[in-house]
């Protein structure tokens, strides 16, 4: 019967390339999960392919005019040999979709984050018809229903796993609810039975996904009853989510701190200015009180949570006192490794058509931020030097002469562990660091220094 799906009844080979958020990868991962069920191995060649799969991400700037230089790039490549199926995934899909077809005809077809069920389908179809498809409708409950039937075969020792997609907040800057649609939270046993099977294939670590993750309601099961439940897999060592939204930092998920033993003390929790007339243009929805105040209980509750956050500098209206008010906060808080970008308008957003501020003043606020933030994560590292910390190794390096794995704060560690550490959490003595990195020994038992 599986024969008959194929389309050539003989091994196609797909290359998929992915840009953008942690979703998007899980995205692809799933993606492939489904198309090997008509045919298709994975390639890390791309010069090999008879599939070449980009799934877009439309949150940064210029991201339309990346999809087409890449296409660009794909069809040099392919000048002297058989063209391959090219399809276009993901949020740029989503909001260009019949645009994309008509303004490059090497584009077979286009499919939305929400379509993902639809895929073999659509590459089926294209291949008798060789008619142009555009798959974006809002459907998560059937492309999740769908995936459910498709064992989740990452096979890595940090996995991602999506509880929710999509997003009711509406940030004027945001082009979320276009590209992604409404809030959506997948059935609670569908996700304990993916997490399970990651489990089966090797995951020691499960990062819960949702562009709104703490906003997670089924049938009355919230975010915290999700960890509760995936902390009981006795092969499960950490737990983390994101991204998470002030809003729904509720009080059960701020409680679990207290007594959750594997969910992780950094909280990545995007606040975007430290300025509340900035927050209201950009209908955040919450004031940096209430910021502040979820801040004060964590830290009162375990005074090792950290936090990381997002910040849109150049905002339109960001007045010199505004931008001093972000500045003071990051002072406050010491976020460490957050993300910081200059505000760019996203096509379909009600912040399109305001007037922007001065590139030069964004470039020069933008720097005094990444600054101060950098320092933020070298402070952070430094502090831990002479320490012996937990580390949870994910791989060799590429030379295969260390291994790499993150600590508890997923601050990236490179020791002199063994291949048989792959998988384990290991006491690792940090000798040496720089912003991003950590770098140590395994602690022996000669080693009587205690962090």
């Amino acid at each position: 019967m599986g024969s008959k799906k194929n389309p050539n009844k003989m091994n196609q080979k797909i290359f998929i390339k992915t840009f953008g958020c942690q979703m998007n990868e899980y995205d692809s991962n799933r993606i492939f999960d489904s198309v090997k069920k008509i045919g298709y191995e994975k390639t890390d060649n791309y010069e090999e392919a008879n599939c070449y799969l980009l799934n877009t991400c439309h949150i940064r700037d210029k991201a339309k005019e990346k999809v087409y230089s890449e296409i660009g790039r794909v069809k040099k490549i392919f000048r002297s040999r058989k063209k391959p199926l090219v399809i276009i995934a993901g949020c740029v899909a989503q909001a260009e979709n019949q645009e994309m077809l008509k303004r490059e005809p090497y584009i077979d077809f286009v499919i939305g984050p929400q379509s993902y069920h639809k895929i073999n389908d659509t590459i089926l179809n294209y291949t008798k018809k060789k008619k142009k498809i555009e798959e974006t409708e809002f459907d998560a409950v059937s492309k999740f229903k769908y995936l459910s039937k498709i064992k989740n075969e990452a096979g890595k020792v940090s996995s991602f796993l999506t509880i929710q997609e999509g997003c009711d907040k509406f940030c004027h800057f945001c082009v979320v609810p276009y590209t992604r649609g409404p809030e959506y939270s997948r059935p609670f046993k569908q996700i304990l039975d993916e997490a399970k099977y990651l489990v089966d294939n090797g995951a020691k670590e499960i990062i819960l996904l949702g562009q709104n993750v703490n906003a997670y309601d089924n049938l009355g099961y919230r975010l915290s009853d999700l960890i509760l439940n995936i902390e009981k897999l006795p092969e499960i060592k950490r737990i983390r989510y994101t991204t998470s939204h002030p809003k729904d930092m509720t009080e059960d998920l701020i409680e679990l701190y207290k007594t959750s033993k594997k969910l992780m003390p950094l909280v990545h929790l995007p606040v975007q200015s430290g300025s509340n007339k900035i927050l209201k243009s950009m209908n955040r929805k919450h004031t940096i009180e209430e910021y502040l105040n979820i801040f004060d209980k964590l830290k009162e509750i375990n005074p090792k949570i950290e936090f990381s956050s997002d910040f849109i500098i150049g905002y339109p209206g960001e007045e010199d006192k505004d931008f001093k008010d972000t500045f003071s906060l990051i002072e406050n808080v010491k976020f460490i490794n957050s993300y910081s970008f200059i505000f760019s308008p996203r096509p379909g957003t009600l912040a399109e058509s305001l007037e922007l501020i001065e590139k030069k003043i964004s470039i020069e606020r933008l720097e005094k931020i990444q600054n101060i933030l950098f320092e933020n994560q070298i402070q952070m590292n430094k502090s831990l030097q002479g320490k012996v910390i937990d580390v949870l190794v994910e791989n060799l390096t590429d030379d295969k002469s260390k291994v790499f794995g993150r600590s508890e704060y997923m601050t990236s560690v490179i020791f002199n562990g063994k291949k048989n550490d792959i998988g384990k959490i290991v006491q690792v003595r940090i000798k040496d660091s720089n912003r991003n990195t950590l770098f140590g020994e395994v602690k022996t038992n000669s080693d009587q220094k205690v962090a």
